[in-house]
């Protein structure tokens, strides 16, 4: 399959750290990725790509909610690649997210009144006074989508169906470049997700606000983020066909 996002370079991107491929298992009926398996879940993969492709840059900045998984994800990738990481997140009580990103080395910012666009404008900011890069917000990035895609590719199957959890859609669209043919489906949790962000996928929203845990008996029968993947389960469940691929993201 030749890639849209291979104008990018991404053959070129210099990386050697190699991760282990995702494992996938069955749980009543639907095959499931398990990147809970991998600390720091599947956007780790991503990251670290996007970071090598910058080797000139020394430090990463990334504008995070309090329950954002990509904030261990990139904690994780600079880990890797002996770079440094910042993160900014509301001010408050630290999630278990933050305290394990910090233990990798990451500045983590505090910032009060810690809306998403006073915690962006701060990652800015940041960014300027430091000459840090600042990480797209979900990493909606073609170099993070195409390591999205790869890694699918890399899987070596041909789901029908595929379902996942949805806020930028970062992930949805790098499988919809894996896989052309299949149907595609996306539970949103927190941003509202748009047409653009979407792909081709169809999408429910889920009940559950972006800071919410999802309910013990409406969790799935593996490890998953309870405030993000989990919610999709009842979906799934209720609506999927037998086969069907879900891209757990992280534990």
């Amino acid at each position: 399959m030749i890639s849209k996002f291979l104008d990018y370079g991404y053959d070129d991107i210099k990386c050697d750290v190699k991760l282990p491929l995702p494992i996938v298992e069955e749980y009543d009926g639907i095959r499931v990725v398990r990147d809970d398996l991998l600390d720091g879940g599947t956007k780790r993969r991503a990251f670290m790509m996007y970071v090598a492709s910058l080797p000139d840059v020394k430090e990463f900045v990334y504008a995070s909610p309090r329950q954002g998984y990509a904030q261990l994800s990139l904690a994780y990738a600079c880990h890797d690649l002996g770079r440094k990481c910042t993160v900014t997140v509301p001010k408050g009580e630290k999630t278990w997210l933050t305290i394990e990103a910090e233990k990798l080395g990451c500045n983590i910012i505090q910032v009060p009144m810690g809306y998403l666009s006073n915690i962006q404008h701060k990652a800015r900011v940041y960014c300027e006074e430091t000459d840090a890069h600042l990480i797209p917000f979900g990493g909606d990035h073609p170099i993070i989508i195409e390591a999205m895609t790869r890694t699918a590719l890399s899987l070596d199957i041909q789901p029908k169906e595929v379902w996942t959890v949805m806020s930028s859609g970062v992930l949805s669209r790098g499988l919809q470049n894996a896989w052309p043919d299949a149907k595609v489906y996306g539970v949103q949790i927190g941003h509202n997700t748009t047409e653009d962000e979407m792909g081709r996928a169809e999408t429910f929203r889920s009940k559950y606000t972006f800071q919410q845990e999802c309910k013990k008996d409406e969790r799935p029968p593996f490890p998953s983020s309870l405030t993000y993947d989990s919610k999709a389960w009842t979906f799934i469940k209720e609506k999927a066909t037998e086969g069907a691929l879900f891209w757990n993201v992280g534990k």
